[in-house]
């Protein structure tokens, strides 16, 4: 198999630049051809190889922009599942660390030496060391309650981030067949409406039937113009 060619250029030449949302694309000094291995220096000094595909047209400072996906298979799709994963780690050590307050908060005889729900002996050697424990106990639950409120903070974003593991958006390639699909899903759609009132459920569903058959559209045509075959 022939050993790709990677075009490595002095730092600085090759940088991200937003073009549209959730697209970055390569912003570089040189033309490059479709399909050339790049590297792209980010904005914190690492570099990415970087796969060109379609040339986007030039900036009015000079430079010539390219769309490009990740040598290394890095996408939205894989930040998002790392994402979820870390949270999710984060999650389940804020469980742990909560349930080691709440056991911290036991005041159970076998626990404390005190028995259950006898009170505090005022003016007893034992005072001090009752309202110690009790204390301690009081500020273990405090503690295992926020820990445990963390814990749902951060599943509740896991799942956020999870629900967006397979969410397919302009920066893939893969948008190119996932709009073309969306597309004619609207529109047939639209057109059902349209032709059989009785079935809108209100008064605004051709409207934003309408209106999604337009976004479905836009999306498409940037994907064209962002992952399309035919162009250069």
């Amino acid at each position: 198999m022939e050993k790709v060619q990677i075009k490595k250029e002095p730092d600085g030449l090759n940088t991200y630049s937003k073009y549209c949302p959730n697209v970055f694309v390569a912003k570089c000094e040189k033309q490059h051809n479709k399909g050339d291995i790049i590297i792209i220096t980010t904005k914190y000094g690492k570099e990415i190889e970087n796969e060109v595909h379609n040339y986007l047209g030039q900036t009015k400072d000079g430079f010539y922009l390219y769309s490009v996906t990740r040598v290394d298979g890095f996408n939205s799709q894989e930040m998002a599942t790392r994402k979820a994963e870390k949270l999710s780690g984060y999650a389940k050590n804020a469980e742990n660390r909560s349930m080691d307050y709440y056991k911290k908060a036991d005041l159970s005889e076998s626990a404390t030496g005190i028995p259950l729900g006898q009170p505090i002996l005022v003016g007893h050697h034992s005072e001090s060391r009752h309202r110690k424990v009790i204390e301690r106990a009081d500020n273990a639950m405090r503690k295992s309650i926020e820990e445990d409120k963390k814990a749902e903070d951060y599943r509740r974003r896991a799942e956020y981030w999870e629900s967006r593991a397979e969410r397919i958006n302009l920066s893939m390639p893969e948008s190119l067949e996932y709009y073309k699909h969306k597309v004619e899903e609207c529109r047939k759609h639209h057109k059902d409406l349209k032709d059989h009132p009785e079935k809108r459920e209100h008064s605004l569903s051709l409207n934003y039937s309408n209106k999604a058959t337009k976004d479905a559209e836009t999306n498409l045509k940037m994907a064209i113009k962002l992952w399309g075959a035919d162009l250069e």
